[in-house]
């Protein structure tokens, strides 16, 4: 990647660099709009430069992520059982009393922390307690909560952006990110991966602006509140301080200040909770890294995983984001060389977080596509900094096969590269939104469906409903989409062989309860099973293929009358790439889909 000495692509009148600025210039440009007395505050800022660009404000930038990260808030479904298993359930346990616990929360294992949910649960407590709501309003109160702060960290990585690597890229980042898949599902999904996205990727903006004490800070409350594997982002952070700025003393200071803050009170909330002395990020790396077993029993994948998966969820900006190395070398080597490549940092130790995480992460055998999440940002970045090289390799290419006027600005001749990359981008982002909504989307909605329920005629207040499901619990959305508290998810053997979660025990002290019936090899138990005859509705998809654990319950009408039914696609019997992105007129013609069906019993026992 390009040392310090590589070429700016930003030139005010001939010259491409960060100099030619001055610093009141650059805050003009990426200032907020308010910040101006005698602009009018509806206008967002204009580039100085000869392609005379438009510029978002910062103000301007953050409204646009808010919009987008609330439509995510609204619209996008869980897609890991995980984020459902492991933090909504323990939450609705904290606000409303009852709730699944997995046996990472046993008090045996403690691999999940407490203090990471709390963070999340207080204003949905406070919500709950206040206005008692449907618990689906508390899902969605703190979704929106979630979206907000990922577009606050959104906006101050924009500022950083701008003012690093030039207000060019700053403008692709930005409409890149707006229309990322990726950024639609991770930025409110209640996991410590999305979590530790919000404050690595703050931490890196606070980096680049040479705020090294915060950058520090951040970098703690990513790895300790959030997932501690994402303690590699902080690594060329402090590599650059303690190697490039000897900066030994404030490092070690705000490290220790840092773990003290943020350590100490997670480990008391943690231990109360535990009934035992616990630190959860350790407990978690332990497990994962140090076992014999690791994470490997819930599934591997092979190398391609993350390459496909990126494509899903960035398409076209994956594949410039991944090229991003050999693209610096050639535009180290082929632009004539005139000033800096950024503003403080040279590109190798930037864009070092992405590329170590990625070697990281492709090598181990358990790949889930929750662990990219704290680097989405930067694949954003490291694509809209390929597309700017794209531009100046065309432009160099130009300027020798052809007769330019003297001091052409490059930008004045390559705008179509990025607008053409935008526009695929984009058509191939809102596809894939509006498919994923489209096929997966099923569950939440029945859910919602059977909260119509408690207007009926035969619901009584004092009664607990059990929803059952079978071979499709890992597809449920979580408790805060029952009707009230007095529904009950259960679970039907299936063909699944694995283990499942089971109810807190009751009282005061249920979190300090281990469970006989968990263990972490993910063996069965058939503690978690539940008698079929006591199930009040049932939630099946009906795909065709049945087995003796998997029958068709749809069809034993003397049991059950359908109340609700919607497509889901059958991955098996849908072509990959059509099922992947809606292309009309081609999608419904090579894609099958079964019903999700949500059952009432039609006379039911009382349980």
């Amino acid at each position: 990647m390009a040392p310090p000495a590589a070429r700016h692509r930003y030139n005010v009148n001939k010259s491409d660099n960060h100099t030619s600025f001055s610093k009141k210039a650059l805050r003009k440009i990426i200032k907020d709009p308010k910040e101006s007395k005698n602009k009018d505050k509806s206008q967002p800022p204009v580039s100085s430069t000869k392609a005379n660009a438009i510029v978002p404000g910062v103000d301007t930038a953050f409204k646009t992520f808010v919009s987008a990260r609330l439509c995510s808030a609204i619209w996008s479904y869980i897609s890991d059982c995980d984020e459902t298993f492991n933090y909504w359930e323990p939450l609705h346990y904290i606000i409303n009393g009852h709730g699944l616990q997995t046996w990472e929360y046993s008090p045996q294992f403690a691999l999940r922390s407490y203090t990471y949910l709390l963070l999340q649960g207080v204003p949905g407590w406070i919500y709950q307690k206040l206005f008692q709501p449907s618990p689906v309003l508390i899902f969605y109160m703190i979704r929106c909560i979630l979206g907000f702060g990922c577009a606050v960290m959104e906006r101050y990585m924009y500022k950083a952006i701008c003012r690093e690597f030039g207000i060019h890229i700053g403008r692709l980042w930005l409409i890149f990110q707006l229309f990322s898949v990726g950024m639609f599902v991770s930025s409110t999904a209640l996991l410590p991966s999305s979590f530790s996205m919000y404050f690595g990727c703050a931490a890196l903006a606070a980096w680049w602006q040479q705020s090294y004490n915060l950058a520090v800070f951040l970098t703690a409350i990513s790895t300790l509140l959030g997932w501690p594997f994402a303690v590699l982002i902080g690594v060329p952070i402090a590599f650059d301080m303690l190697v490039r700025q000897r900066m030994y003393r404030s490092f070690t200071m705000w490290a220790l200040i840092s773990a003290a803050t943020i350590g100490i009170p997670m480990v008391l909330i943690d231990s109360s909770y535990f009934g035992r002395v616990v630190f959860a990020p350790l407990n978690i790396v332990i497990y994962n890294v140090f076992t014999s077993h690791g994470p490997n029993l819930y599934g591997t994948e092979p190398l391609s995983y993350y390459f496909i998966n990126g494509f899903l969820n960035f398409n076209v900006v994956w594949i410039a984001a991944i090229i991003t190395p050999p693209m610096l070398l050639l535009d180290y080597f082929f632009i004539p060389a005139r000033s800096k490549s950024t503003l403080h940092l040279p590109h190798y130790l930037s864009l070092a977080p992405f590329f170590l995480w990625l070697a990281v992460f492709l090598l181990q055998p358990h790949k889930e596509e929750r662990f990219l999440f704290p680097m989405y940002p930067m694949i954003s970045l490291c694509g809209a900094i390929t597309v700017d090289v794209f531009q100046r390799i065309f432009f160099r290419l130009k300027t020798i096969f052809t007769k330019l006027a003297a001091g052409a600005h490059y930008l004045d001749h390559t705008m179509f590269i990025p607008l053409l990359f935008m526009l695929v981008s984009t058509l191939l982002g809102m596809s894939r939104v509006f498919s994923l909504y489209r096929n997966y989307h099923a569950p939440m909605d029945l859910l919602i469906e059977l909260n119509q329920f408690k207007a009926a005629p035969d619901f009584s207040a004092d009664k607990i409903y059990n929803v059952c499901v079978g071979k499709d619990w890992y597809r449920f959305p979580g408790s805060f989409f029952l009707p009230s508290t007095n529904f009950r998810i259960r679970f039907l053997q299936s063909e699944f062989k694995g283990i499942l979660p089971a109810y807190y025990e009751g009282g005061e002290n249920a979190t300090t309860i281990a469970h006989p019936y968990f263990n972490d090899m993910n063996q069965e138990n058939e503690y978690m099973y539940f008698d079929y005859n006591k199930c009040h509705f049932l939630i099946d998809l009906d795909e065709g293929k049945y087995t003796e654990l998997e029958p068709n319950y749809a069809v034993r009408l003397r049991e059950w009358s359908v109340l609700k039914s919607l497509p889901f696609l059958i991955q098996e019997k849908s072509h990959r790439l059509l099922r992947a992105f809606y292309i009309p007129f081609l999608t419904d013609n090579h894609t099958t889909y079964g019903n999700f069906n949500l059952l009432k019993r039609k006379k039911w026992k009382q349980s």
